[in-house]
Parts: C-alpha cells; structure tokens; sequence
C-alpha cells in the first residue's frame, strides 16, 4: 500500500476496553471511508491490564491506518491525548474517547465545520444518557463555575471530543505542561471556534474511568491550571478572620466590664469561647496552606523537568519521533 499523509487524524486514548475497541475502529473508518480523504486512526494504549494492547495491534495488523502508541505504564487520560496529538500527522486531528459514548458518526459534522475555516470545533453534548443526576449536576455545575472563576472562556457542557487545526497542534505541542487540561488549553490558545451539537450515549460495555475521586482531580487540575482565585481565597479568608478576631475581641472587652455574674462561669465561657476562637483560626492557616501546597507542587513537578510521558512501542509510524514535536524541532 503506498502511503499517503493523512488530511484527517483520529485521537483516542484507551484503558482497558478490550469490550469496544474493535467495534470503535469499525465504527470510525465507516464514518470516516465516505469522505474519500486518506486519515489515520492514533490509539494509545495507557497502560491497559485487559486484552486491548493485543487486540490493537491485530486490528494495525490488519489495517495500517489503525496506529499504536504504547505507554510503559499508566499516566492518564490527558497525557494519553497530548501523546495522540504529539503522534497525529493529519492536518485536522479529532480527539475522542474509545469507549464510544461520544459516537465517532459525529466526526463527518466536526470535518464540516473545519472545512468552513473554523480551526477548533468542539462537540457540544446536547444530552447525556446513561449519567446519575449527581454526575450530570456536578458536571454542568463545574463547567459554569470554571466558566467563572478562570480566565477562559471554556465552553458548558463540552468534553475533550472536538477537533483541531493542525497549526492548534502544533502551538499545543509547544505546552509541556505537566498537570494538563486539555479543554482548557485548546480554547485557550485562541483560533475561530464553533461548536456542534450531538446527544451523548450512554456506556456500551466496561466501567468508567472517571469514578468520584478522578473526577475530583480533574476538577482541581482545570481550576489551578487557569485560576488563581484558590490562592486569593487564602487571602480574603485571612483579612475575614482577622475582621472577626477584632470584632471578637471588641465583645469580649465589652462583656468583661459589663459582667456582673460568678466569676467562675466568666471564666469558662471566656476560654470556650477563646478555645473556639483559635480552632477556626487554626482552620483557616490549614486550608490555606493546603491551597498554596497545591500550586507549590505542580511547580515541583514543572521544575523536575520529566518528560510528560514514555512510550515503550509504536506502531505504523515512519519515526520514532513524534509528528508535531519533530516539527517543533525543525523549525527552531
């Protein structure tokens, strides 16, 4: 087969679904096959404990437009798609995940809109089947208050299936920041944006990936990654309990020269109340400094200079090295 350079990439990242990924790779060349445009599908395997390694390097076996990154071990959804991206060659690279909740039928609308000179088109989910309300609520409740609280307008009710320019690509490969939220970042760089709207199914087979607690730490990377308002709050909470503090103290003095009861319960309710006074202010110091030892952290993590993720094999591509980062170089 003669290779020719994809116009069209496909990004998705894939921890054990050895369930769908089959059904996946069918259902993206179906979608992707009427367009006549060459385009290659970019899995990465982020360390799966099932059958998916085996059976992804089947299907590449079978068709060469199915590509394999392998990671050495698990680092993340996020990383999984910085390393598609990093891989992509396509001139359009559409991000989804292989669990098909996100139906790669959509993918021919996203080209569409790219097509109309829009260089980031997000999917917009218009419904979500499958979700417990306290999912869904969370979910609308954390896109509205990013919306909010950062310093970019990222699009309510969005998830990472959307796609790029190549030119969006490239300027993300130039990020080599560790904590990433990709949604963030794609808005962030600027570019036309559209969105199109689809219905969200629900989970075919396997479990999610995103339980309570990664949820939690999803939440946390996008609001430290472009907010600054976590390290303000320490401070206001500084200036309110030093208000009350003085207010307090305002009262204790007024009360000690206008109590006229048993010196002994005066006493006792000056130290519960002194007692009380210092636990919130203890409080206080300790949420603070949690907040600052988050961003302190990911500073560490900036500073230690490891590379954000290590591939162990690959499969379909020319060069080891990756697309957009071997552009990056040879620019510079």
């Amino acid at each position: 087969m003669t290779y020719q350079q994809p116009t069209i990439s496909v990004v998705a990242p894939v921890y054990n679904e050895e369930q769908l990924i089959e059904e996946f790779c069918r259902r993206v060349s179906a979608a992707l096959e009427p367009l006549n445009e060459p385009f290659e599908i970019v899995l990465v395997n982020d360390g799966s404990r099932d059958r998916s390694p085996l059976l992804m390097r089947e299907i590449h076996s079978r068709d060469p437009r199915v590509k394999v990154v392998y990671f050495s071990k698990n680092f993340g959804h996020q990383l999984a798609i910085t390393a598609g991206t990093d891989y992509a060659q396509g001139q359009a690279v559409v991000v989804i995940d292989s669990d098909l909740q996100d139906p790669p039928e959509v993918i021919p609308e996203l080209i569409a809109k790219w097509r109309e000179g829009y260089e980031v088109v997000y999917a917009v989910r218009s419904e979500r089947e499958g979700e417990t309300w306290f999912k869904t609520f969370t979910a609308a409740l954390f896109y509205r208050l990013i919306v909010k609280i950062t310093n970019v307008n990222i699009p309510v009710d969005t998830g990472d299936f959307r796609l790029m320019d190549r030119k969006v690509v490239n300027t993300l490969a130039r990020m080599r920041e560790h904590h990433r939220f990709m949604r963030g970042l794609s808005v962030w760089v600027g570019f036309r944006q559209a969105g199109v709207s689809y219905k969200r199914h629900a989970r075919k087979a396997g479990d999610t990936k995103y339980p309570l607690r990664k949820m939690l730490k999803f939440a946390l990377d996008g609001i430290t990654s472009f907010s600054y308002l976590p390290l303000q709050m320490a401070t206001y909470l500084g200036f309110i309990t030093a208000g009350l503090s003085l207010i307090f103290l305002i009262a204790v003095v007024v009360m000690r020269l206008l109590y006229s009861g048993d010196p002994v319960d005066s006493a006792f309710y000056g130290q519960a109340s002194t007692l009380a006074m210092v636990l919130f202010i203890g409080a206080v110091q300790l949420v603070s400094i949690g907040i600052i030892g988050e961003y302190v952290g990911r500073i560490y993590d900036e500073v230690k200079g490891r590379p954000l993720y290590i591939v162990s094999d690959a499969l379909g591509f020319e060069r080891e090295e990756p697309y957009a980062l071997r552009e990056k170089h040879e620019k510079s």
